[in-house]
């Protein structure tokens, strides 16, 4: 990864908490719980997993850099909307919590040096070393594809 890469990946990445936020603003209990299918999440439920996830990138990406042959747990992310009480969280915290850590998160990558971001750890799930550069690129992708989501939500709910 070049430092023209990092540099738009990591401004690209900056940017999902915003749009996320202002997409979920004034919405009502209702649009925010409103499923399309029983087996699909919900608004609430995609700002929880989106808060859930930004702590494991964290913890995930600060393996790579310190640990010695780090490996990944693996998690069934609809286990964890299930068993952790999604839809009793609260909107605006999940929001801020989402926001906060994507920037620290962030304010980790930007301290780091190019090379930093070919180190990797072991992911069961894809019986593969994935790197620092790999999971970086996965945050720049996964704000972008909850939002879509949360759009057509929005649009279904009312």
């Amino acid at each position: 990864m070049t430092v023209a890469d990092l540099k738009k990946c990591l401004d690209a990445a900056e940017k999902s908490p915003r749009e996320i936020a202002a997409s979920v603003s004034g919405l009502s209990e209702k649009v925010l719980r409103y499923k399309s299918a029983p087996d699909k999440w919900s608004i609430l439920e995609i700002m929880a997993h989106l808060a859930d996830m930004e702590i494991l990138y964290a913890y995930r990406m600060r393996q790579m850099v310190a640990d010695e042959k780090p490996v990944i747990a693996p998690i069934d992310q609809d286990h964890w909307a299930a068993r952790l009480g999604y839809l009793q969280e609260s909107l605006p915290e999940l929001v801020a919590l989402y926001g906060l850590n994507r920037h620290h998160n962030l304010n980790l990558l930007r301290r780091l040096k190019p090379e930093d971001f070919d180190k990797a750890a072991f992911h069961p799930e894809l019986q593969r070393n994935v790197t620092l550069a790999d999971y970086l690129q996965m945050m720049v992708r996964h704000g972008p594809n909850h939002l879509a989501q949360i759009e057509s939500l929005k649009k279904q709910a009312k």
